[in-house]
């Protein structure tokens, strides 16, 4: 016997039937196993799937009218997209249950992941609503979280190097190669799919294939760490096709989509550029050194930030020692005493 359904099901496949005769569930699912055997190889053999767990048990619901049945065939599969779409393709060869003619229509082949997160988010904002003790996000609140969702469930590991990357790269002509993982997410927020990062300053070899293969576009932040991952990609045989850059001083991960589709729509050929960046000095040591001093940097501004707000907030200055520790707190008007 079958599994009751795959550990992890992947499709729903739901297809209508309709018998010139009346027929009960075991003549049903007879001739789907009977009247599919060998149409697709043994791979895909029906009664091989179910043993091995990758299809859960055929659920059929019959109606019977007028000496006539009809009902609804419903089979929760654990396979890809294409072998999904093969055996819904070969319920709708079957043409006769028991003695009786017979007609299958698949109707619909349901994304049980898809389904499971649009459910999230409905209950989510169900929840919110419920939650009358607490103040309910703004509208602009939760549109930033409903945008966070979408991006997250689109965003894939591409090739042996499982880099962040739009569900499109493979199947697109065009590639747009970017630095880091949020920066794919920033551009996927705005329904570009087709994007790639190095996901480091290493050139990857999935990279250097892709750009021999589709016509590919570098864009990179407005900075000179910008201009040498470009020169890096190229140096390490990245075929680049254009070229784009945010204004100076612009990270590509905050850009808005005004800013990201002007960016793309002013991309330039690169071999108007190439001498530029074969005459660029510098190479991935000094690109190691600049965003070393980046994500030391960040977290630096981020606590004289917090200690500039301290400073507003209770008209204190803050004396610091050379580890930006706390040592002491006075009253601003008494700071030339103490200094």
């Amino acid at each position: 016997m079958g599994k009751v359904a795959p550990p992890h099901v992947k499709y729903i496949i739901y297809a209508n039937f309709y018998v010139e005769g009346l027929v009960e569930k075991p003549d049903v699912i007879g001739a789907i196993f009977g009247q599919t055997e060998g149409l697709l190889g043994e791979e895909l053999d029906l009664r091989e799937l179910q043993r091995s767990g990758k299809i859960g048990r055929i659920d059929v619901i019959i109606r019977r009218e007028n000496k006539r049945t009809q009902g609804e065939i419903i089979v929760p599969v654990s396979l890809n997209r294409f072998e999904t779409s093969l055996i819904a393709a070969a319920l709708e060869t079957i043409t006769r249950v028991g003695p009786a003619n017979a007609t299958v229509k698949v109707t619909k082949i349901e994304n049980v992941r898809k389904a499971k997160v649009q459910y999230i988010l409905d209950r989510a904002k169900e929840l919110l609503k419920k939650l009358s003790d607490e103040e309910l996000p703004d509208s602009k609140e939760l549109i930033t979280f409903l945008e966070y969702v979408h991006k997250m469930k689109t965003l894939i590991e591409f090739g042996p190097e499982k880099l962040p990357a739009g569900p499109d790269v493979a199947k697109s002509e065009e590639i747009i190669i970017v630095e880091g993982r949020a920066d794919v997410l920033n551009l996927l927020k705005y329904g570009i799919t087709n994007v790639i990062a190095l996901n480091g300053l290493n050139v990857p070899k999935t990279i250097i294939d892709l750009s021999k293969k589709k016509i590919t576009t570098a864009f990179f932040d407005g900075d000179r760490a910008g201009d040498l991952l470009i020169k890096e990609l190229f140096m390490n045989g990245v075929e680049i096709d254009f070229v784009t850059r945010p204004d100076p001083g612009k990270e590509v991960e905050e850009l808005s989509r005004k800013e990201i589709m002007k960016a793309l729509k002013n991309k330039i050929p690169f071999d108007q550029v190439r001498s530029y960046y074969e005459k660029l000095e510098g190479d991935i040591n000094e690109l190691k050194m600049i965003r070393e001093s980046k994500r030391i940097s960040d977290p630096v501004l981020q606590k004289l930030k917090s200690y500039m707000e301290d400073i507003f907030k209770t008209e204190q200055a803050i004396l610091l020692n050379e580890n930006l520790d706390v040592i002491n707190k006075v009253p601003i008007t008494k700071l030339g005493e103490v200094i």
